[in-house]
């Protein structure tokens, strides 16, 4: 019999995934991540509502694996998580750039902290809720799209390595959201019609902007066209994102926001054709599928780029060298945004990805 550990966040995928795996035959063990030390936390259940892996949800996670029969293990990686999720979020903003959190959880909690604690129960999978899905041919392992298109997360898997990807399952990679619900309410999950996690799960406080008031040191600053002209004053970098229009509070315009200077502490403001851009540079770059790293370092990748989680993908060439993707796009794309992930598919197929450093042309 195959075992699996299940990383179970509380919500109903992870339990529904559970449950799939139980109802073929593996043998599994529910594992929940403890973030931080709730015991100074304890107005945490009701500050996070509508984020994930509160106290709430680890009780949650515990009764569905009570439900199922499976042995449940809370592992604590607060040290880890401050340091790589928390710390890394923080850091991004004050250097002017806007991090993807989420990326960095799934890749160093869930797909190295996790996917050792499951090798050290004799696991043979690790196994988690995501939309998203797994193949093999002769050239290895190969990381697809989600069969659900409004529900597919593998653009914030590009980090997994083919190694990973033979030690892990995803059993909702094939099923729409309806459907995962359907199954939860069929096995009478308690968390089948529970809320989607929407916020980022440290955040407390009432906005982001609260949140890092108090932890990025920039202050109030100046707000320039660029030719360097002052035209107002901002509230802190971190209050804004590139291509922003609403809360310039500007005369003329209308502007929307091209540069986050946190070297200068100011923001860079335009029009929106300036927001436009012909390509990318892209640094710590993980490549899935060796030939598309082959083809990428004879400058001919052509893929499918997407700039953010929601983007459509832009067809692009592809060239890589010292460690860094080299994109162009066939037509120029709006707010490409330092800090967040590119990721290239081919098809359904997730070949690679970095992280976007600036946007070129």
């Amino acid at each position: 019999m195959k075992r699996a550990v299940v990383a179970m966040s509380g919500g109903v995928d992870s339990s529904t995934a559970l449950a799939l795996l139980k109802k073929e035959g593996y043998d599994c063990i529910g594992v929940s991540m403890r973030l931080w030390d709730y015991s100074k936390k304890e107005d945490l259940s009701g500050a996070t509502s509508g984020s994930c892996c509160s106290l709430d949800d680890i009780y949650d996670a515990r009764g569905v694996a009570d439900r199922l029969g499976v042995p449940f293990y809370v592992v604590n990686v607060e040290e880890a998580f401050s340091r790589e999720v928390v710390d890394y979020f923080i850091d991004g903003y004050s250097r002017g750039s806007t991090p993807n959190p989420c990326v960095k959880c799934n890749q160093v909690l869930k797909f190295e902290v996790l996917l050792k604690k499951a090798i050290s129960l004799e696991a043979d999978f690790l196994a988690t809720g995501h939309y998203a899905r797994i193949a093999s041919n002769v050239d290895g392992m190969k990381l697809l799209k989600g069969a659900d298109p409004a529900k597919d997360q593998s653009y914030f898997l590009f980090t997994m390595t083919r190694e990973q990807l033979k030690r892990v399952l995803f059993p909702l990679g094939d099923l729409r959201k309806e459907e995962v619900r359907a199954i939860a309410r069929e096995m009478g999950l308690k968390t089948s019609d529970k809320k989607e996690s929407q916020e980022i799960c440290f955040v407390e406080e009432p906005s982001y902007s609260d949140f890092l008031s108090s932890r990025v040191p920039q202050g109030m600053g100046e707000i320039v066209d660029t030719a360097g002209r002052a035209i107002g004053t901002h509230r802190g970098i971190y209050n804004y994102t590139i291509g922003q229009r609403k809360g310039l509070n500007l005369p003329g315009g209308p502007f929307y926001v091209l540069e986050l200077d946190a070297l200068k502490n100011r923001v860079v403001v335009g029009p929106v054709g300036e927001l436009y851009a012909g390509g990318l540079v892209a640094s710590d770059v993980n490549w899935i599928n060796e030939r598309a790293r082959e083809m990428a370092e004879r400058g001919e990748l052509k893929v499918s780029s997407k700039i953010r989680y929601r983007h459509a993908g832009v067809p692009s060439i592809v060239g890589f060298s010292s460690g860094k993707a080299q994109v162009r796009f066939v037509e120029p794309q709006k707010a490409v945004t330092p800090g967040q992930a590119v990721v290239f598919y081919d098809n359904d197929e997730v070949v690679g990805g970095g992280w976007i450093e600036r946007a070129e042309g």
